[in-house]
């Protein structure tokens, strides 16, 4: 079994969870042009002031929604004057070759940025009362981008860590979890208790975060002379089919990637469901998404101030909504929180 540092393991078991939990073929032609999408890898919103629509071009994983976003000028006024005086916020997403839905992919024009983590950044600029501009890239050239200034703050499903701390600074906005997807017609459901789990057969990502928590389950229930069987497949599609075809019971991954895969499979004869949580982060610790920024740059305060008026006001909840990540919510953005040890695997 590999283990992943905390470095590096957030970004490779959402990619491969959201193998695990299987994108349709249906947008596999929009994911593609992702890698060779240059009007994606930077765009700069056109949106009229102070209106953000989201879900847009989502090809059908979201419910797009246009929301009323004015500025605040009390927030705002807490900007690094280099970033007020420019009047943009250079995003960086790390979406590159393929994309990952929901949380960020090309749409259904073939060319623009869409997903959850993009429209989160739209919102926050409206509150800052500034242009969005998105420049999308590989994983590590995001944090290059960051290191470098050439981008302002990331929003790609980076995790708060000890570690990441030494260099940047956050401001969480979603929980990090992982997630059951089970088919609809299933009475089973995690209560938390790994016990549940016995006689069961789940499919899970090899070499991912979820596999190290799974196969410690089933370390467990082996001394306790109980089963937990554990499969693993290729590719997405394999993992849908062995689910819709009853060869297993679940499948254990990245909660959006469970929650992307549910709204491709409503409309289908075997619609799958979200049968329970576990935090990414273990069971001691609550993992946290988060707005990620150079240390000492000051942004990390007002973009949580941003995000927190976005929350009293009601649009956070219905971004969430609109991309079914509402299990992922948080009651407030906090600057520098707890985040994964240095010790965490």
């Amino acid at each position: 079994m590999r283990t992943l540092t905390p470095s590096i393991g957030l970004r490779s078991r959402f990619l491969r969870g959201v193998t695990a939990s299987a994108a349709v073929a249906s947008l596999a032609a929009g994911l593609a042009a992702c890698g060779g999408a240059g009007d994606a890898a930077t765009r700069t919103d056109s949106a009229p002031a102070g209106t953000v629509t989201v879900g847009a071009l989502s090809n059908g994983a979201a419910e797009e929604t246009e929301l009323k976003v004015p500025e605040v000028k009390s927030i705002s006024a807490g900007l690094p004057k280099s970033v007020a005086e420019k009047g943009t916020l250079v995003l960086g997403v790390g979406a590159l070759p393929a994309g990952f839905p929901p949380l960020a992919y090309v749409g259904e024009d073939q060319k623009t940025l869409t997903g959850a983590e993009p429209d989160l950044g739209r919102l926050v600029a409206a509150v800052l009362g500034l242009k969005p501009e998105l420049k999308n890239s590989t994983w590590e050239n995001m944090f290059v981008g960051i290191d470098s200034g050439k981008v302002d703050v990331a929003l790609s499903n980076v995790t708060d860590t000890e570690e990441r701390k030494k260099k940047y600074e956050f401001a969480s906005y979603r929980e990090d979890n992982l997630a059951f997807e089970a088919l609809k017609k299933s009475t089973w459901n995690f209560d938390g208790d790994y016990r549940s789990l016995a006689g069961r057969t789940v499919a899970v990502s090899a070499g991912t975060n979820q596999e190290r928590i799974l196969l410690e389950w089933k370390a467990k229930l082996a001394k306790e002379g109980k089963q937990l069987t554990v499969k693993y497949y290729q590719d997405n599609n394999a993992t849908a089919l062995a689910l819709s075809s009853g060869k297993i019971d679940i499948s254990f991954g990245p909660n959006p990637g469970i929650a992307y895969h549910i709204t491709r499979t409503a409309k289908t004869p075997t619609p799958t469901r979200n049968a329970g949580q576990f935090s990414g982060a273990g069971a001691t610790l609550q993992g946290l998404i988060a707005a990620t920024a150079k240390k000492g740059s000051g942004l990390a305060k007002p973009i949580a101030a941003a995000i927190n008026h976005l929350i009293k006001n009601g649009q956070y909840a219905k971004w969430l909504a609109a991309w079914n990540l509402s299990n992922e919510a948080v009651p407030a953005s906090l600057v520098d929180p707890p985040g994964l040890p240095l010790d965490n695997a």
